[in-house]
């Protein structure tokens, strides 16, 4: 009997609204969204880049701390809890201003409260767990990935701008849409956990669902 696979090391769940969605906050979505998109550039920018002795330094991705935790693997086999946690909690903010931006929700995403956007992704045992050299590799590994993700992020953006014509007439984000979008998101994270953050080897899958 072939073994039944197991789950992703990474699950994403956008609750589905269990009422009618604001319009109003719909319609202006656009400008609504500048300021928390300001504070997230913000803290993406601080961890970026830094400056000293008139050199610049970039080791981040996106407000990941990406170079020092391949380096770290590479020559420690250890990943730092707290880099972790900040990645963890980046990705988490990250991805609750992409689900307002996308519509999925009209409550204003928060700095630090889980909402209706759920994630979880295992802290990994770095010794046991990851091979030290795939850090090296892994994002040209997840090229066929980017590729993918192109043409499904240019679906996502036309599905959203289809529920938002669909919202201001009735208040509803068609299920098939909603899915549609958050599988996006959820393969687009699948991605980032393997080339960026880095918690698992496990090569992502090519699907929309979990």
């Amino acid at each position: 009997m072939a073994e039944t696979p197991t789950a992703y090391p990474m699950r994403l769940f956008v609750d589905y609204p269990d009422r009618k969605l604001n319009r109003l906050t719909t319609f202006f979505r656009a400008f609504m969204v500048i300021p928390i998109g300001i504070i997230l550039g913000l803290v993406i920018g601080a961890t970026y880049a830094w400056e000293a002795g008139g050199e610049n330094y970039q080791y981040a991705m996106g407000g990941l701390v990406v170079l020092p935790t391949v380096l770290m693997l590479l020559f420690r086999q250890k990943y730092p809890r707290w880099w972790f946690d900040w990645n963890l909690a980046i990705t988490k903010f990250s991805t609750r201003v992409s689900t307002y931006v996308m519509l999925l929700r009209d409550e204003y995403p928060s700095t630090d409260e889980e909402q209706a956007v759920h994630i979880d992704i295992p802290y990994p045992n770095a010794k046991e767990e990851l091979n030290r050299w795939l850090p090296l590799v892994k994002w040209i590994m997840a090229i066929p990935h980017y590729i993918v993700l192109c043409f499904l992020g240019i679906g996502a953006w036309v599905a959203a701008i289809i529920a938002w014509f669909a919202i201001l007439f009735t208040g509803n984000y068609p299920r098939s849409l909603f899915d549609f979008v958050v599988g996006v998101l959820r393969w687009s994270l699948r991605v980032t956990v393997y080339a960026f953050m880095l918690t698992t080897d496990r090569y992502p899958v090519f699907r929309l669902n979990e």
